[in-house]
């Protein structure tokens, strides 16, 4: 199973679950506070919405969710050859779920993509640290070849968010 991911900046959660629910006619997967996300069967997406107060209605960031860690090693393996830069994040929480998954910059208009898989559920959204290096990970992808595409100096961070607040609502949106 794969899906495309498209992660949103929200205004108010609550207004936004109440439009994407009747929208795709089903209800969220997960739901956390300033967090939800839908796994919409038809068609195959991964709709995930984070409240940002002022950034609502703007693209957070992109993915693609696989079924599972041989297809992001693949994808990686892929990508590398083709020259997109990817950079790791292996056994990382974010957005309330432990994954395994990087990131590709050199999108055409400075869009960052991430490729993943969900292994476990979390209970918070960053983990039990709260600490995931997103200096070092933005850093990588602002080193990587591409890297003067608009979208350069962005926080590459998961959802939009920030080490420091255990939620979305911390962070500069990634694209």
């Amino acid at each position: 199973m794969s899906r495309l991911q498209l992660a949103l900046n929200v205004d108010d959660i609550d207004e936004a679950v109440a439009f994407y629910a009747t929208l795709f006619g089903t209800e969220p997967a997960k739901r956390r506070p300033g967090y939800a996300n839908f796994a919409v069967a038809e068609p195959p997406l991964k709709l995930v919405l984070l409240e940002n107060p002022g950034q609502g209605g703007s693209l957070n960031h992109l993915g693609v969710e696989v079924a599972d860690t041989e297809t992001v090693e693949a994808e990686h393996g892929r990508l590398t050859e083709a020259g997109l830069a990817p950079v790791d994040e292996r056994d990382t929480t974010c957005c309330y779920a432990r994954q395994d998954k990087f990131w590709v910059q050199g999108g055409p208009s400075g869009e960052r993509w991430e490729i993943y898989t969900v292994l476990e559920d979390s209970p918070t959204f960053w983990g039990e640290d709260g600490g995931q290096g997103w200096q070092a990970v933005e850093a990588a992808l602002d080193a990587s070849p591409g890297a003067d595409t608009p979208a350069a100096g962005q926080a590459a961070q998961c959802c939009g968010g920030s080490q420091e607040n255990d939620g979305p609502q911390a962070g500069a949106c990634c694209a």
